[in-house]
């Protein structure tokens, strides 16, 4: 057995050794094996890192954005030359199949390389005499210190692609609260960013408990918070951080839905739905876990559906022929085997069971293999609450208009999913559906980078989105700058009006 790594904290630039009594196990959810330990940061340790990041705002802040884009630069070039390195070290702690360990990587330098377009980004707006004599000049400017809470299931492309690219492009800096259970692909990312040639203190990481992480939401010196998790903590955080001042954003939990109809191209649509559904394990907000299928259909796509998941090779990660690795933990394993079996209570119907997967030579992964559960309906919390597993559910109906209400009546309203090839009802599902991120005959409609992450309802809390327009607005804040220059009769005027030129075509 492999000698288990003891992690640090890094902090002002060094990585340092915690002085907790409490470390955290890190596995490896294809052999069941403890393959690292990861401190638990006292209070003290992670008021430390918020100090760092402070002092290291002003400097950086005052870095030209042209400069501070270089280290990105450079960044994406060790992303490129490391990327094989990257996605086995994610797929080995989190327990993506390789495949899909490289897109969490290549998840990073797209945000990467839409946060270098900074200097465009953050050039402001002008105009001479907004009043007679008046000329104004809006710029973005940097907030100061931000934390990124960061969850599980995306150890790249979360806190090194949503979170920290666009903030410290945009003059910030920032702290991740990395998650104790996969921190290894961000420590070494980080690894890569001081390389590029990243000051001291402008990216600090720290893994700690909640407790420890609350500290952000109230400490006067954090800015903002940036969050990905449960809705019940987006909760919790947005009421706290907001009540204390800060700018806020909340990605949380999604039951996305798919919306099938008679003329869809049914074949195709069930690969895409199999990808969608059991992709990353099911272990993503953008999974599609409820197929919603037109009675007329559902029999044949069932049967499209069993066969393609039972095709689907379940392995370890780190196995190139590997086409659907474990769940992150066994203590997630069980609460989708809990899931499973609730749905069985509740009355679903089981079309396919992976609840006993075996995977030879690695008995003691936390292994699901896929899982089909068919005629399930709203009053079914397994059709309604997020899973987290490769578990799909499949509601029946009429038609559109029945599948539409279905769907839009759900909590949550990440994405939402149509497989047509009808036009009419196309348009009027991107028009009509809750959901923020809609596609049609496209299983997991995450638009790219340059885009917002746009998710709708209980999966979204705050007023701007991560990624594209809205990350950078949420990155900066606006200065108006108005002036006024005297000529040799102005200096003399003893009269100023009330509004000095406030007030646009004023004399």
């Amino acid at each position: 057995m492999a000698q288990i790594k003891q992690l640090k904290y890094f902090a002002g630039g060094e990585w340092l050794e915690s002085k907790t009594e409490k470390y955290m196990d890190i596995y490896n959810p294809s052999t069941g094996e403890v393959i690292a330990k990861t401190p638990c940061c006292t209070s003290d340790e992670v008021e430390y890192a918020i100090k760092c990041a402070k002092e290291a705002f002003g400097p950086w802040s005052n870095t030209p954005v042209m400069k501070r884009v270089q280290v990105l630069y450079k960044f994406r070039e060790l992303l490129i030359e490391n990327m094989d390195e990257l996605a086995k070290l994610c797929a080995i702690e989190h327990g993506k199949v390789l495949s899909e360990a490289k897109g969490d990587i290549l998840k990073v330098k797209e945000p990467v390389e839409h946060a270098i377009s900074a200097p465009s980004l953050t050039m402001g707006d002008s105009m001479r005499d907004t009043s007679s004599g008046y000329d104004t000049t809006l710029y973005y400017e940097p907030v100061g210190v931000f934390a990124g809470i960061v969850p599980f299931n995306f150890p790249g492309m979360i806190p090194m692609g949503w979170m920290v690219p666009m903030c410290i492009a945009c003059g910030n800096t920032i702290v991740l609260k990395l998650a104790s259970m996969t921190p290894m692909t961000a420590m070494r990312l980080c690894e890569l960013l001081e390389e590029a040639g990243l000051p001291k203190g402008v990216v600090n990481l720290v893994t700690c408990s909640r407790v420890e992480a609350d500290i952000f939401l109230t400490h006067p010196d954090v800015k903002g918070i940036t969050f990905v998790g449960s809705t019940s903590v987006g909760q919790h955080i947005y009421a706290t951080a907001a009540a204390h001042g800060k700018r806020v954003q909340c990605l949380c939990e999604a039951k996305n839905h798919a919306l099938v109809l008679e003329d869809a191209a049914l074949e195709r649509s069930a690969r895409g739905i199999i990808n969608s559904a059991f992709g990353c394990a099911g272990e993503r907000c953008m999974a599609l876990p409820v197929v919603v299928a037109q009675d007329t259909i559902a029999d044949q796509l069932v049967a499209y559906l069993k066969q393609f998941a039972s095709e689907l090779k379940v392995g370890p990660a780190y196995l190139p022929e590997s086409k659907l690795g474990p769940v992150v933990s066994a203590a997630h394993k069980k609460s989708v085997l809990d899931w499973i079996q609730k749905g069985l209570d509740e009355g679903a119907t089981m079309v396919l069971d992976g609840r006993d997967v075996k995977v030879e030579g690695a008995e003691n992964g936390f292994y699901i293999g896929p899982t089909i559960l068919d005629n399930v309906t709203e009053d079914m919390t397994v059709g309604t609450q997020e899973i987290f597993g490769p578990v799909l559910c499949i509601k029946r109906v009429k038609g559109f208009e029945e599948g539409l209400a279905i769907m839009n009546r759900n909590p949550f309203a990440n994405g939402s999913v149509i497989f047509t090839q009808n036009g009419y009802y196309a348009r009027e599902f991107a028009k009509r559906t809750d959901g923020g991120m809609v596609g049609v005959n496209v299983g997991i409609p995450v638009p790219v980078g340059v885009f917002p992450f746009t998710g709708h309802k209980n999966s979204f809390i705050g007023d701007l989105h991560c990624l594209g327009k809205d990350g950078f607005r949420f990155f900066t804040e606006t200065k108006a700058v108005t002036t006024r220059w005297f000529d040799e009769e102005e200096m003399k005027a003893t009269h100023v009006d009330t509004w000095d030129g406030s007030v646009g075509g004023g004399e």
